[in-house]
């Protein structure tokens, strides 16, 4: 049996420095966003229940897409991270130009579908024909958005890998604060502009969109060193080889990623069978909670580029290393998030005005949430920040997809059709299914199987 890697004091100093410097404005960048849905909730939520219930079904495409493309950019990213750890510029444009390629293929046919099929994709998720009006009315503006939100994302995605977040982090947060007011005028017709409702949320979201688009790509392509900034030339000179290497990685993060999102919308049709109210409390119960996620969003970034370009270096049991250090973050972050927002629960229901039994219906969602917030993060961090780090998507795939698809799903609807359960325990009862997978994954991270090095390609 090999010998323990003992890491030194310098090599623990520029981890944590590491983590922090990529780890924290990802987070940023991931709060902005998650704040923009609060808000949003907030805003959409004081016009009615069926409102916010119908703009939270209507928005589970663009979940399932905006997840897809995080897979797209996500598996590819293994081999854009490596490339920047030994600073092969010329390799890393290759990898994005099948971003761009692969974005493409995926985003037209989304949005063709979410345009001509809202009224039947919202139907998926209520019954309810208030529901499905208004958010049919949403979706056939929103979707347009799909374009521009994706192309900012690609950008600012793969800014992760190059710890260039200063920028994108700041048209992230102009976009939203230009969103919020968008909001304000259109929603409720503020400032002379017309009252619009659900459809001003939708026209806000597009506007939104389409600025920081603008914004994002003046920054990169009018930098004099970014290594995003490349001609059509530079993106779209790989080869065959180079495209099918990638996309052996990149095709189970994207069918993973996929299965999630799908698992996670069916999920929330289950509670939707419950009726409207249900369906808004899960909508906020979900925004809220993603809050709390966009810190383990920002620690499972930085892990991924942290192992990534270690491995990329070839120092195998340096970032085996530097991942245990990883996970024993999240597990204090688990503790202190958990206390936290049972805390904060009671406050952050009274924002939404709403009646008592639905006020006490989102406090009970809320608590289930916060325990849940264990099981979940650990095995988010193993997947999507240590496992995909060594290039192991395919089993990363087949734990999430028989967890989510096989056990999650079924779960959900037993528990509302079956056992008619209150929300606050179907959610508990779905939550078994994070329980059963972190333990799969803490078995394939202590096999090391997971470690691989793609630079030598």
């Amino acid at each position: 049996m090999a010998e323990k890697y003992i890491v030194s004091h310098e090599e623990k100093t520029a981890f944590y420095k590491h983590m922090l410097a990529v780890g924290i404005p990802v987070m940023l960048q991931q709060l902005v966003v998650v704040c923009l849905n609060l808000v949003d909730t907030i805003m959409v939520g004081k016009i009615s229940e069926e409102a916010l219930a119908a703009v939270g079904a209507a928005n589970q495409i663009y979940f399932i897409y905006s997840v897809l493309t995080f897979g797209v950019f996500s598996g590819a990213g293994v081999y854009l991270i490596q490339f920047w750890g030994i600073r092969d510029l010329k390799s890393l444009r290759k990898i994005l130009g099948i971003d761009y390629v692969v974005f493409f293929a995926i985003t037209i046919p989304v949005m063709v579908l979410a345009f001509f099929g809202a009224q039947f994709l919202v139907g998926l998720f209520s019954n309810d024909m208030a529901v499905i009006s208004l958010g049919n009315d949403y979706m056939k503006i929103a979707c347009f958005s799909y374009m521009f939100s994706g192309l900012t994302f690609l950008i600012s995605y793969n800014s992760r890998a190059t710890a260039m977040l200063k920028v994108p982090t700041i048209v992230n947060l102009i976009a939203i604060c230009i969103n919020i007011f968008l909001n304000y005028c259109l929603i409720y017709g503020n400032f002379g502009m017309p009252q619009m409702g659900v459809k001003g949320a939708a026209t806000a979201t597009l506007i939104a969109r389409i600025i920081e688009f603008i914004m994002m790509y003046t920054y990169v392509y009018t930098s004099k060193d970014n290594p995003l900034k490349a001609q059509p030339k530079e993106l779209f000179s790989f080869d065959r080889e180079m495209f099918g290497n990638v996309m052996k990685t990149a095709i189970p993060v994207i069918f993973n990623e996929g299965l999630w999102a799908i698992s996670v919308a069916m999920v929330f049709a289950a509670y939707g069978r419950i009726g409207a109210t249900a369906l808004a409390v899960v909508q906020i119960a979900n925004t809220v909670t993603d809050v709390f996620h966009t810190i383990y969003t920002g620690l499972s970034n930085a892990t991924t580029v942290i192992i990534g370009q270690t491995l990329g270096q070839g120092k195998t049991d340096l970032a085996y290393s530097y991942s245990g250090m990883s996970l024993k973050v999240t597990w204090i972050l688990n503790v202190i998030l958990t206390i936290i927002f049972i805390l904060m629960r009671e406050p952050i229901a009274a924002i939404y005005g709403f009646n008592a039994q639905t006020t006490e219906l989102l406090m009970s969602s809320f608590f289930v949430y916060a325990i849940a917030i264990t099981p979940k993060m650990l095995a988010y961090l193993i997947i999507c920040g240590i496992l995909r780090a060594g290039g192991d998507t395919l089993y990363c795939m087949l734990i999430d997809a028989s967890m989510n698809m096989i056990l999650q799903v079924p779960l959900a609807f037993i528990a509302v059709l079956v056992l008619h359960l209150a929300l606050p325990m179907a959610i508990a009862m779905v939550a078994i299914a994070d329980v059963v997978k972190v333990f799969l994954c803490y078995q394939r991270y202590f096999s090391k199987k997971w470690v691989t090095v793609f630079t030598g390609m």
